[in-house]
């Protein structure tokens, strides 16, 4: 297709927009020939201010937020006590109040209009950087500060948490073998399943998990709670998807994703659940760029656009009608950490 051509094309197809032609009617391989921004691919968005993986993030008060992490420096690479906020309208990131203490693998949960950051693990200098937690720790955000809540009553990390039926829920991740808690091996697979009830201050011990596992994601559709993927600590990743009723405090088994990863992120938007990235040992070390749409109704997968960046260890946040991927490592491990963030809007 030559210059001249293409500029008649595009000159036709303006005159159909303004007849009331949807540019969604329109297929993406000819948005693509005719110089427009495809809707169903990922798009660029600015950069974190810092270089950051393992965070998990959520949407409080028309803004993204992730807090923690391990943040990487030209000296230093370790937990963070870093809190953002993201507002799309200026584009612009903020810094936060910083948490009370440096924490990885922390969540963070919008839950009846407040901001609450949840386990994770504290790094002591001398390499002692997996001691699990189990604070609950809530933002104010008139006074950018954060204030103690109630404290689990067992510690978590690398969860999957979701406000649900009233209540906060974790399930999953890892547990302490013993006492040690300095390294990751110093734990084992988890199917604890954890409410806070933050109204009267209570926890409470819920149906566990069918599967043990680290490492998942999940997100809420309409009232019920799909957590997939994830892995062991044998490093073998998991496609497993388990839905939770709150209503009859019981876990199913809808179909697997097409592949198991772990370290992944997922979110839900227009009543599909998308989860994305995540990385993978076997038979050797690579991480995933892969995007799954799951149909609650279906009860099936199908293939979405995959990432621009592959990367494990990062952030999934829903936001109005953009799905954001954030920060997270490039490759395996802690290899290449990035500050890079995508979005992408389903069709």
């Amino acid at each position: 297709m030559n210059i001249n051509s293409l500029n008649t094309g595009r000159r036709k197809f303006l005159q159909l927009l303004a007849k009331g032609l949807s540019l969604a009617a329109v297929p993406n391989i000819l948005q693509a020939h005719l110089g427009f921004e495809t809707v169903n691919t990922w798009k660029t968005e600015p950069d974190l201010p810092i270089i950051v993986q393992e965070i998990y993030g959520t949407a409080y008060q028309g803004k993204i937020h992730i807090a923690g992490g391990l943040k990487r420096t030209s000296d230093y690479f370790g937990a963070t006590t870093d809190h953002l906020a993201y507002n799309p309208k200026t584009q612009l990131w903020k810094f936060k109040a910083p948490l009370p203490e440096n924490r990885h693998h922390i969540q963070m949960v919008h839950h009846k209009n407040e901001l609450y950051a949840l386990g994770g693990y504290f790094s002591k200098a001398r390499g002692e950087s997996w001691i699990i937690k189990n604070q609950t720790w809530k933002y104010d955000s008139k006074n950018n500060r954060w204030e103690d809540s109630v404290p689990a009553t067992y510690p978590h990390g690398e969860t999957v948490a979701a406000s649900l039926g009233g209540c906060i829920h974790i399930v999953g991740g890892r547990q302490p073998i013993g006492s040690s808690m300095k390294s990751y091996q110093d734990y084992t697979d988890s199917d604890l399943h954890l409410q806070f009830d933050s109204q009267l201050g209570i926890w409470r011990k819920l149906a566990p998990s069918l599967t043990r596992r680290n490492s998942a994601a999940g997100a809420v559709i309409d009232g019920l709670w799909y957590v997939v993927g994830g892995r062991n600590m044998a490093l073998d990743n998991i496609a497993t998807l388990e839905i939770y009723d709150p209503k009859e405090d019981r876990w199913r088994t809808g179909t697997p994703m097409p592949q198991g990863q772990g370290g992944l992120a997922a979110a839900a938007l227009g009543g599909k659940l998308y989860a994305f990235g995540g990385e993978y040992f076997k038979p050797h070390n690579g991480v995933f760029s892969a995007c799954w749409v799951y149909n609650p109704t279906k009860d099936s997968w199908d293939k979405g656009p995959p990432m621009k960046t592959p990367r494990h260890g990062l952030a999934g946040v829903t936001l109005g009608t953009k799905i954001y991927a954030l920060g997270g490592a490039k490759r395996a491990y802690a290899e290449e950490t990035s500050a890079v963030v995508e979005s992408f809007r389903p069709v």
